[in-house]
Order: structure tokens, then C-alpha cells, then sequence
């Protein structure tokens, strides 16, 4: 039998995800602090909870993809949270990209009230979750992991269990370090491309069949070319992750020279762009220093 999954934080990757549930019969509740951003899952056949604390009461789950921590934990404990609506024995799935240290903190408050929690940050882009091949990283328990693996397996393509709570915080903040340095490199590569005389589509073709290649290139890369830069992504959001990844190298004893300098850039990019301009808006530093633009035909707007 399906569970019934509460979904909560309705942006643009909760949104996604919560679809893919709906999509593979999932029975889903679903709140956000903006009722609009519901609408086409209640068209979809979701239910409407107008506080965390009545979707939880309506659910055998609640999933959360939020923002901050900060966030994570008003909505987990606020006087209309999750934990005044939640029942012992209830699970909540965490979704947010959280630090390893917010989890064991955030899990154990639900723990005293008999809910238990499982982490379980996605990467690979809203895009993929629109698709539901999104990668899925669980952390927790791993009865709970085969509980509610049907449900991951909705929302995502390659699923994964990376241990006890809070590993899996750290490395998707690896992943999301790693991106943020790859969409440097491949900002770098093309202007170099376009300055020495290459067809920024032929660069992009030859980078992407090269031992240069990676993910970022593949799909943040076409937006850069397109102009768009929409990957739905923020400059916040990217300061946040990387600041989590400082935070482990200290922790670690890793030197972390180029997320270091990745997290200048950005802060940087921010400064000038605006925290809500797309996280891959960060290539537009090098464009506006140079005074040349990476653009060429026929590539898309969005992912």
C-alpha cells in the first residue's frame, strides 16, 4: 500500500517533487506559505493543508524542501509546525540541503516527540526533478530508508542510502561545491573559446566530448549560451551550500583552496546581481569584465 505523504515548501524543486509523487499515485497533502504556488498540484488532485501542523495531521509522512535552516526549524517547530500535528512513530523526510550538524539537532528536537527523521537531499537540478530522475541521497536509519524507498524512488532516478543521519548532508554539499567550481571552469573555458576566435557552439560540442567535460558544462552551459542563465537556482542558495562546505573543511582539516575562492566569486556575483539572480548569472562577472558576451544560437531558455 502507497503512504500518504504531506509535501511541504512548494518552490521550484518541492513543486517538482511533489508532482512526481502525484504522478506514481502517491496520495499528497501539500502547504506552502504561498497558496498559489499549490494550485496546479491541487488541480493534480493533492490536497490543500493550511499549516504544517494540518498536513502533518493529514499524512502517514511529511516530506520538507526548504530554503534555510532556519526555515527548516519554524516549520518543524512553529506553533502551527509540523511536531504540533505529528503523531509518535510519524517519519519526516527532510529534503533540504542542511548541514550535518542541523540535522542531528533538528532530529533529535523531533525525537522527543516520538517523530523520527530521515534526511534525504536531491542533486542534479530542477530539471531532473521535473523528470523524476533526480539523484536522491538518504541519511538515517535504514528501515525507514525501506519504507519509504518506493516514495524516493517516485521522485528520483539513482537512490541512494549514505549512512546514519547527517552523512548524507555532507556529501550532497560536496556535490554542490563541485558544481559551483565547475560552473566557474566552464564560464572561464568558453570565453577563452570565444576570444580566441571558436565558435562558442563548436567549443561547447568539443568541450562536451573532451576529458573536460561535466555535468555543468552539459546543462548550465546552455543557459549561459542562451543568455537566460535560468537554472532555478539563486546566488543565495549557492552562498549557503558553499558556506556549509567551508564549514566542513574546517571541521574535516581539508584546506579548500578553490571553493574558498569559488565562495569570493559568488559572494561577488551576488553583490552586483542581486541574491536572486540565477547562481549561473556568476559567468556574467567574467562577460562584464571583458566586455564580451558568451551567447549562440539555439540553445534553450530553461532545462
Amino acid at each position: 500500500m502507497y503512504m500518504r505523504y504531506a509535501f511541504i515548501g512548494l518552490g521550484h524543486l518541492g513543486r517538482n517533487l511533489a508532482s512526481s509523487l502525484r504522478r506514481a499515485g502517491f496520495d499528497v497533502v501539500v502547504n506552502d506559505i504561498d497558496p498559489k504556488c499549490a494550485e496546479t498540484l491541487i488541480a493534480d488532485g493533492a490536497e490543500w493543508a493550511a499549516t504544517p501542523e494540518e498536513a502533518a495531521r493529514k499524512s502517514d509522512a511529511v516530506i520538507t524542501c526548504l530554503p534555510s535552516p532556519k526555515v527548516s526549524e519554524l516549520v518543524l517547530t512553529g506553533e502551527t509546525g509540523i511536531l504540533k500535528g505529528a503523531r509518535s512513530g510519524q517519519t519526516w523526510i527532510e529534503m533540504s540541503t542542511l548541514s550535518s550538524e542541523d540535522v542531528e539537532r533538528l532530529s533529535a528536537i523531533a525525537a522527543r516527540t516520538g517523530v523520527r527523521m530521515m534526511e534525504s537531499p536531491v542533486t542534479g537540478g530542477v530539471h531532473k526533478a521535473a523528470s523524476g530522475e533526480i539523484t536522491v541521497i538518504a541519511g538515517g536509519d535504514k528501515d525507514l530508508f525501506d519504507l519509504h524507498r518506493p516514495a524516493l524512488e517516485a521522485m528520483g532516478g539513482d537512490i541512494f542510502h549514505a549512512g546514519p543521519l547527517g552523512k548524507a548532508a555532507v556529501i550532497k554539499v560536496i556535490t554542490n561545491m563541485l558544481a559551483f567550481i565547475h560552473l566557474i571552469a566552464t564560464g572561464e573555458a568558453l570565453m577563452l573559446a570565444k576570444r580566441g576566435g571558436i565558435d562558442l557552439t563548436d567549443a561547447f560540442n568539443i568541450i562536451k566530448a573532451s576529458s573536460g567535460n561535466s555535468f555543468v558544462h552539459e546543462t548550465e552551459g546552455q543557459v549561459i549560451l542562451n543568455g537566460s542563465y535560468n537554472i532555478n537556482f539563486t546566488m543565495d542558495l549557492a552562498i549557503k551550500d558553499l558556506g556549509f562546505a567551508l564549514g566542513f573543511g574546517k571541521e574535516f582539516g581539508v584546506p579548500l583552496d578553490l571553493a574558498s575562492h569559488a565562495m569570493q566569486t559568488f559572494i561577488r556575483a551576488k553583490s552586483l546581481y542581486g541574491g536572486q539572480a540565477w547562481s549561473s548569472q556568476v559567468v556574467k562577472l567574467l562577460e562584464d569584465a571583458t566586455g564580451t558576451d558568451l551567447r549562440a544560437p539555439g540553445f534553450p531558455e530553461e532545462l
